[in-house]
């Protein structure tokens, strides 16, 4: 996905750096060595490329982009890194289930008001994401700003969080990450029988 709706970042763009640390972020989050992530809409790698890294050898990183030029700049670099625990693949999140019950995490960065269809991209989550696991939209807030998707694209918080709780999910926090972007951590309600 283009994560900025108009605006693609590099994966190692400094300025977007000053206003967003995946690292800190991902930190966060609690990734940790040995832990499956799930980068949906992945883009040239600005979260792929450290969750590859932090999750190290014993851990995975799948990543899904509808844009071939992005998967393959990323590839090139995770061999340039030697990360051989990254698998990236060109699809759309609609119909691209990368596998069932295999995430610790899934994510999405800034990307979530990209899709065509997001409730069935976030149903798409709910099968790849495991039962104890933890789906995260880190995303754009809705207002006015110099860069990032117009306005009108952008999902505003309770609009997500809607999306998110109709596909299965309980939303666990809601929070502001830096002065563009807020962050919802949510994770799968279990299966009433």
């Amino acid at each position: 996905m283009n994560a900025g709706g108009g605006i693609r970042f590099p994966a190692d763009d400094q300025e977007r750096r000053k206003w967003m640390d995946p690292e800190v972020i991902l930190s966060d989050l609690g990734l940790k060595p040995g832990l499956t992530f799930v980068d949906i809409g992945c883009g040239a790698g600005f979260f792929a490329l450290p969750a590859a890294r932090i999750v190290g050898k014993t851990g995975k990183v799948y990543g899904l982009d509808a844009d071939a030029r992005s998967i393959a700049a990323l590839k090139e670099q995770a061999a340039r890194e030697k990360l051989d625990n990254l698998h990236l693949t060109t699809g759309r999140g609609e119909e691209t289930i990368l596998c069932e019950e295999c995430a610790d995490f899934v994510f999405f960065g800034m990307d979530l008001h990209d899709f065509q269809d997001a409730a069935k991209v976030l149903e798409n989550a709910r099968r790849m994401i495991k039962p104890a696991g933890r789906l995260v939209n880190l995303d754009w807030k809705k207002v006015e700003m110099r860069f990032g998707p117009p306005l009108e694209k952008r999902f505003d918080e309770q609009k997500a969080k809607t999306l998110i709780e109709a596909a299965g999910f309980s939303v666990e926090t809601i929070s502001d990450s830096g002065p563009y972007h807020y962050l919802i951590t949510a994770r799968p309600k279990a299966e009433e029988n």
